[in-house]
Order: structure tokens, then sequence, then C-alpha cells
């Protein structure tokens, strides 16, 4: 059977491409789209798999097979092709882009044998912020870096390149912020519970609490569905994701730029919450902090001074973000009394009001690491270059 004609015209574009090459190698324009456009493909479909493997994890026992795993290892799949063909043929990215890509995929690839033989010793692994998970992350967080690094090096100026910059910075935050998700869903789980409700299955339940050791009680729930300390969520939010925003502001260079990757991947969470919650999924708490403070994080760079606008940038940031969560949370109470625990947009994790110092100081560190790092950066030369004609 001979192929489609879609698929051999498509061959017969690709094949001259395919030739050993260095990083920084002169890349046709049309070729240098469909590289990042591809990786646009491969971190939706991740992104997609992940938002739903959340809500699975709190309904059902694990299964290496769920569909979510599936779905998200369709995308690890076209990154993995996307990373060999930029370590082959050199096209669409400089040393150093090519260099995060690759270790970040070889971080991930590590990290899924290991997560599964955690997973065949441990059981539930009950907590997403476990060693294993964590490797997951970082691979991602490296390989989105160097993807980062290659567009804004190699894609010339004008709409185009500040909108794709704007959604990988999107899938970037998604993947800091996921780990945050065990408590979004986790506090509304511990409220379903405490409305004489449950979103796990029996199986799930019955199977954390042996291995606690515990009999299904709201103990148990309490340490499968928040098993981390209080601090821990506001603390990281405001150091990395504000942290990504900075970042994103720094290089995609335009007033509100912050506000739109933060508004991109909460519009996100906040469309997926009825398709999973209508389907019989569990619920998650939406971190509508994030545009807040985004917001401030774009009206901090009116002012020019690099030092002075971290130092009052993370000041009002924190303030405004810790302000924004203890709102969401006080009407997690109103929203459980009028819709009795199956409901809760807007509720927020629990919040330790203490922890805000060392967030600021956090946030301020990352704020002037990541001035100082743009800066530097932006300032070398490009090595990546997109030609203007197409042909190999």
């Amino acid at each position: 059977m001979k192929p489609p004609a879609m698929f051999k015209s498509a061959a017969d574009w690709a094949l001259p491409y395919w030739t050993r090459g260095l990083p920084g190698r002169d890349t046709p324009q049309d070729l240098f789209r469909v590289l990042y456009y591809g990786w646009l493909v491969a971190f939706a479909l991740k992104v997609l798999g992940s938002a739903w493997d959340v809500s699975w994890h709190f309904k059902w026992l694990r299964d290496d097979l769920a569909p979510p795993h599936l779905l998200n290892s369709v995308g690890t799949a076209l990154a993995v092709a996307l990373t060999v063909v930029h370590g082959y043929t050199g096209y669409g990215v400089d040393k150093a882009a090519l260099r995060l890509i690759q270790w970040g995929t070889g971080i991930f690839l590590v990290a899924v044998p290991l997560d599964l033989i955690n997973h065949r010793v441990n059981g539930l692994d009950i907590t997403s912020w476990s060693p294993s998970h964590i490797m997951l992350y970082l691979g991602t967080f490296f390989m989105i870096a160097g993807v980062v690094r290659g567009w804004f090096t190699g894609a010339p100026p004008g709409r185009e390149r500040t909108v794709v910059l704007g959604a990988f910075f999107a899938f970037f935050l998604e993947n800091v912020h996921f780990p945050e998700q065990h408590q979004e869903y986790g506090i509304l789980s511990i409220g379903a519970w405490d409305n004489h409700a449950t979103y796990a299955e029996p199986i799930l339940l019955r199977f954390a609490a042996d291995q606690m050791g515990r009999p299904v009680d709201r103990v148990m729930m309490t340490g499968f569905a928040l098993p981390v300390p209080d601090f821990l969520y506001p603390v990281y939010a405001v150091v990395v994701g504000v942290a990504v925003l900075v970042v994103a502001r720094l290089m995609i260079g335009r007033f509100g730029a912050a506000t739109l990757v933060a508004a991109s991947y909460v519009g996100f969470r906040t469309l997926i919450w009825p398709l999973l919650t209508y389907t019989g999924f569990p619920p998650s708490a939406v971190p509508f902090f994030l545009v807040v403070g985004a917001i401030f994080v774009d009206l901090a760079f009116a002012v020019r001074i690099p030092v002075v606008r971290a130092v009052l940038g993370s000041v009002v940031v924190t303030a405004v973000a810790y302000g924004t969560l203890t709102v969401q949370s006080s009407l997690m109470g109103h929203v459980y009394g009028l819709l009795k625990g199956q409901s809760g947009l807007l509720g927020a994790p629990p919040l330790a009001t203490s922890s805000a110092v060392w967030a600021g100081l956090g946030l301020l560190a990352a704020w002037l690491a990541a001035e100082w790092l743009v800066g530097r950066r932006t300032r070398q030369p490009i090595e990546a270059r997109v030609m203007a004609t197409a042909t190999p």
C-alpha cells in the first residue's frame, strides 16, 4: 500500500534537512517554525495529560497505563523526537539551548523508570513532592528552558515571536506549579469529607489507609490529601511561580506580559475545572492569586532601576499574593456551605501567614537573580540564526 500523499509530501520536504550539523546552524524559517510548533504540541499534550492525572489520582487507585499517563506519554515521545532532531541536525538551537533541552529530556527519561520503581516499592507515594516526581518536574523545567532559549534567540521579531514566547512561559508556569495541585485538590477533598462526601473510590481510600496503618478517618484523609506543611504552598508559589512571571516579563519585554502568562494558565485551569468536575472527577481550588500577583509584577516594571524594582516588587507582590490567598481561603467556607462540599473553585489550601517573610525574601533573591541573568544573557551575541530562505 502506498503512503498517503500528505505523508509523502511531508517526507519529501523533511528528508533533505536530515543531515548532521552543529548547534547554531543556519535554519530555514519554515523548518524553524515547524520545530517550535512541534514543541507547542508536545507541551500541550503533556499539560492535558498532567491536568487530568492529578484529578485521576484523587479518585482512582494508581495505574501505570491510565489514560492521563498515555496522553502524557504521547507528548513525551514527541519531545524526545524533537530533541533528537535538534541534537543531530543542529537546526533551531544554539549550544546553550541544545544542552538545556538534552539535559532536561535525559533527566525526565531517567525519572520515569525511577518513579515506576518507587511506586512498586512504596505503594501510592502519597505526595506529588516526592523525589522521583521532583525529578520529572526538574527535567521538564530544563527542557522548557532550552526551548524558550532557542525560540528567543532564533525567532525573528514580530507578533508571532511574542505570542509563542508567552505560550512557552505559560507551559513553564504550569510545570513549576504542578506539584502545588496536590494541596489544591487535597483541601477540597478534606472539605468534602467534612460534608459527609468523598471523591475517592473506596479501593483508593482503603489502600491509603492500609499504607498508613490507620482506619479510614479524617486523620487518614488529611495525611492523604495534605501531607506537606502548610507553609510550603504559599512560599513555593511566591518564590518559584512569581519568579517565572518575572522572567517572562523581562524576556517578552512588554507591559502585561506577566499577567497574560498567568491568566493563560489560570484560564486553562478554570476551563478544565467543569470538564473534570461534571464527569465525576474531583474538583480543585484554582490559583487565581497568581493572576493578581502577575498584575503587580507588570506594574513593578514601571520602576526603571532593576534593584529598586526587585525590592519594591517583592514586597508588594508577596503582600498581594498572601492577601488574595487569605480571601480565597475565607471564601471556601461560604462555598462549601452553599454547595455542600461538591465544589470549591474559589477555595485555597491552608495558609501559614507567618511564612510571608520567608516568601518575600526568597522572591527578592529570585527577582534579583532574574534581573542579572536575563540582562546578561540578552546582551550576548545570538548563535542560532534563522535564514530567510527555505532550502536546506
